[in-house]
């Protein structure tokens, strides 16, 4: 497994801890940045990181911000990704067992570093189910992906 990894400015030191866990774990990683604690903007992370996965150059990404949403919102703008922010195990685990979460969104203000780790390597650790009733479910989630905006319809009023 390789597994994608960047921040911005406010994750920067758990990335850092968490690239420590991964290297403990012998997990393989590139570091998409930032690479310190200049102010970044959380977007243009979460676009590198979620366009290697898309492609299928890493099999996973860890993205951490401050609160894991700004980077899940960003990276769930990519086809193909399915970025989870999970701040318990449970939720980690369940991202990949039942939605198959290649992303995983953490919040260096919300989880500390001991609960971090824990989050990842039970993320890591997790496989997707493979039951029909979630692949059914990744099916509509890519379907979504490909549909387009309906337009409204002349005449009436939304109110």
């Amino acid at each position: 497994m390789i597994v994608a990894v960047g921040c911005d400015h406010a994750g920067y030191s758990l990335k850092r801890d968490l690239m420590e866990l991964l290297d403990e774990l012998g997990i393989a990683y590139e570091d998409f940045g930032s690479y310190d604690t200049a102010p970044s903007d959380y977007p243009d992370v979460a676009k590198e990181v979620g366009l290697a996965v898309a492609k299928g150059d890493f099999d996973r990404g860890i993205l951490v911000c401050g609160t894991g949403i700004g980077t899940a919102i960003a990276a769930n703008k990519i086809k193909g990704i399915r970025a989870a922010p999970c701040q318990d195990t449970f939720s980690a685990r369940m991202s990949r067992e039942h939605n198959n979460a290649n992303v995983l969104c953490l919040g260096a203000r919300v989880v500390g570093r001991g609960l971090a780790r824990d989050i990842v390597q039970m993320w890591l650790a997790t496989d997707f189910s493979e039951a029909e009733r979630h692949q059914r479910r990744l099916e509509k989630i890519a379907a979504l992906e490909r549909s387009r905006p309906r337009k409204p319809k002349e005449g009436k009023s939304a109110t």
